[in-house]
């Protein structure tokens, strides 16, 4: 070490050290968030059962957040109606394909028809059954799409356009129940 370090760590170590900062409380809206609750609290004021009285969740999105756990059985739903369609005999065109109006999940050629698959994917015994979720709003939406998607590949088939709904419920154990509706608009 040279003097000017010799005279800098001097210098550093007759200054007094500050004890650390304590954390300001929280206040307003804040200050509810910033509470520590256990975990059962937690959940009765989120409107979730506790986490400690539910069975380990072993599908296809087990260990993922919320958003993500969506999008994964969504995914997961397509993969299976994507399967079940070339199964039946159909080509897939294009999956998730997407314009300023919105998104068509499967498009596929079923001989010389177009499809248009509008796919949705619950767990049993939470909300609706799946059909149930494709409304009059939601057919004039993929009527609107099918024409999107028409104008941006070179027009109508010769065997027409149809609009198909699969419903895939799956149930806490056993195999999916896919339901595959023809011509639903």
């Amino acid at each position: 070490m040279n003097a000017m370090q010799t005279g800098r760590r001097a210098a550093q170590d007759s200054q007094p050290t500050r004890p650390p900062r304590k954390p300001r409380p929280a206040r307003g809206r804040d200050a509810q968030r910033a509470r520590p609750c256990p975990p059962k609290a937690a959940a009765r004021r989120r409107g979730t059962p506790s986490t400690a009285a539910q069975p380990p969740d072993t599908g296809p999105s087990a260990a993922a957040p919320t958003g993500n756990r969506r999008r994964a059985l969504g995914r997961y739903g397509e993969d299976l109606a994507a399967r079940r369609l070339t199964e039946a005999g159909m080509r897939i065109l294009d999956r998730n394909w997407r314009c300023r109006d919105g998104e068509i999940d499967i498009v596929a050629a079923d001989g010389d028809a177009l499809v248009i698959c509008e796919v949705k994917t619950r767990r049993a015994a939470r909300y609706e059954h799946p059909m149930a979720a494709v409304r009059p709003e939601k057919t004039a939406r993929l009527r609107l799409l099918a024409e999107r998607w028409l104008e941006r590949h070179g027009g109508p088939p010769p065997g027409g356009v149809r609009i198909d709904v699969i419903g895939i419920l799956l149930p806490a154990r056993g195999a999916p129940v896919v339901q595959h509706a023809r011509g639903v608009a």
